[in-house]
């Protein structure tokens, strides 16, 4: 299988989807529209995957746009899709639904809640990475995945074949550390009251990553 992946800033990459594509051994292409331009095509994509970025799914830069194309001819072809963060909030906008402030800014690690059984197997609670200030709808049809008390609207899950989530399961410890020393000024303003150290000095949860294999399992059964 392709897995094409959509990265949006250099110190937000896949993380442990790579560990999972390697261990079902698929393909994984990466993409830098941001900085190069180039989309793949739907015929050349068998999954995608859209990462986080500093970007607004509201911005005006025509990449932007050309993703959401994608992600709409995708979505008639019932192709796999998980989206984490400005990926979750594309895929929303790409069906037509608004993406707007959150009503907290929230960076830093915090337990989300699972909302819905549609995939097997998930705590109730994980801690997870958050970088955001904005947030999606949920689309009509979709199930409620995750939530915070200050954040309804964390994750969701489609027609088996998407997910989108707010916050971030994917990244390592290298992954941390790179998003910290690169976006530290982000920080500020959060609601979750951690300072850089505190974040890097947090242990990246063992769970996160079999969650995350969970995840894109279930997509792609």
């Amino acid at each position: 299988m392709r897995i094409n992946v959509l990265q949006h800033t250099p110190n937000e990459g896949p993380g442990s989807i790579l560990d999972w594509a390697d261990a079902r051994g698929h393909q994984v292409f990466t993409y830098h529209p941001y900085q190069f331009g180039y989309l793949p095509t739907a015929e050349e994509t068998d999954m995608l995957v859209i990462l986080g970025g500093p970007m607004s799914p509201n911005d005006s830069m025509p990449w932007i746009q050309k993703e959401r194309d994608l992600i709409s001819e995708l979505l008639k072809h019932n192709v796999p899709m998980f989206g984490a963060c400005y990926g979750a909030q594309q895929i929303t906008k790409a069906m037509g639904y608004s993406v707007g402030k959150s009503p907290v800014k929230e960076v830093g690690w915090a337990p989300v809640k699972k909302e819905s059984n549609t995939i097997p197997g998930l705590p109730n609670q994980v801690t997870a990475l958050h970088w955001h200030e904005e947030m999606f709808e949920v689309p009509e049809g979709a199930d409620l995945l995750f939530s915070t008390p200050g954040l309804q609207n964390q994750g969701f899950v489609m027609n088996h074949r998407i997910v989108g989530l707010q916050f971030h399961f994917e990244p390592k410890a290298n992954n941390v550390r790179e998003m910290v020393v690169n976006d530290f000024p982000y920080i500020e303003g959060s609601v979750l009251g951690q300072d850089a150290q505190t974040i890097l000095n947090t242990p990246v949860p063992a769970e996160n990553r079999d969650v995350m294999f969970k995840i894109l399992d279930y997509i792609n059964e």
